[in-house]
């Protein structure tokens, strides 16, 4: 895993997977987190997500990770939504890393409430971004309110 301080540029930590994916997977995937403080307690959610990833089911663009836990301290998102980066924009989703020669998505795992991830299976990732977007939602916020 990967803690990155802010910067001038970026006011947020930024935790990040480092070789979720491994030399010959078909779709290499890596996964970031945002936190407006330092919290190691996303290193811990994302070796989680890792381990399920190359454990158990591929993780890939749009599919929900229950946490089993609060994302942060008393947060109701207890789940994390996997996003395009768009924040960052193309390059990082279609980075091809020095030495590795493929590309490898780079995607933002978003944390999310139990009702937002059923709203999504009910109503699709359309739906659900434009809700997210609609409201303005504060991705940094551990207590936000849901969106739906």
């Amino acid at each position: 895993m990967l803690e990155f301080e802010p910067t001038k540029n970026r006011s947020m930590w930024t935790y990040a997977t480092c070789c979720m994916s491994a030399e010959g997977d078909d779709s290499p995937v890596e996964l970031y987190m945002f936190s407006a403080t330092q919290d190691r307690g996303l290193v811990e959610l994302l070796t989680a997500a890792a381990s399920y990833h190359r454990n158990n089911a591929k993780l890939d663009l749009s599919h929900t990770v229950n946490f089993g836990q609060p994302w942060q301290k008393d947060s109701p998102c207890t789940y994390g939504f996997i996003s395009l980066p768009y924040l960052d924009g193309p390059d990082l989703e279609h980075a091809v890393i020095s030495g590795y020669e493929r590309e490898v998505q780079f995607y933002w795992l978003i944390p999310v409430t139990e009702a937002e991830v059923d709203f999504k299976k009910s109503c699709g990732v359309e739906a659900l971004e434009i809700k997210f977007e609609e409201s303005g939602f504060d991705y940094l916020n551990p207590n936000r309110a849901s969106v739906v």
